[in-house]
């Protein structure tokens, strides 16, 4: 079993699939970690997690926790910036607070699920 950061790697996937389980890595990065390992991905036919020599292992690991912010440490990271955005007061923050899109987007007809509007309560007949 191969675990990376805290994730246990599936086996049966390819590495370069397989490593974007971990929070912070895509596909692009992905490769990029491979490259930087030795392990060349061949397009058709990528290398599997259960293949991985122990070497291997131990050479993705030291990459990925050298060169890499992930996990808990890009998750705190990004808790930060949102708390330093709200404190400055300033347009993305306060739509933060108040639970509206943040990037410009119509909430006039849109935007249900990030406004979560309250459900009015109807008075029944008696």
């Amino acid at each position: 079993m191969v675990r990376l950061r805290g994730v246990d790697l599936a086996k049966e996937k390819k590495v370069k699939y397989a490593l974007t389980s971990i929070y912070g890595i895509g596909v692009s990065r992905a490769e990029n970690i491979l490259e930087k390992c030795g392990l060349s991905y061949i397009e058709g036919k990528g290398l599997r997690v259960k293949d991985l020599s122990d070497d291997d292992i131990s050479n993705l690991r030291k990459v990925v926790e050298k060169d890499y912010q992930l996990e808990s440490d890009l998750v705190r990271l990004n808790q930060l910036n949102l708390k330093r955005l709200m404190e400055n007061g300033c347009i993305k923050g306060r739509r933060h607070r108040a639970g509206l899109p943040v990037r410009g987007q119509r909430t006039r007809t849109n935007s249900r699920t990030k406004r979560k509007a309250i459900k009015s309560v109807t008075m029944k007949k008696k």
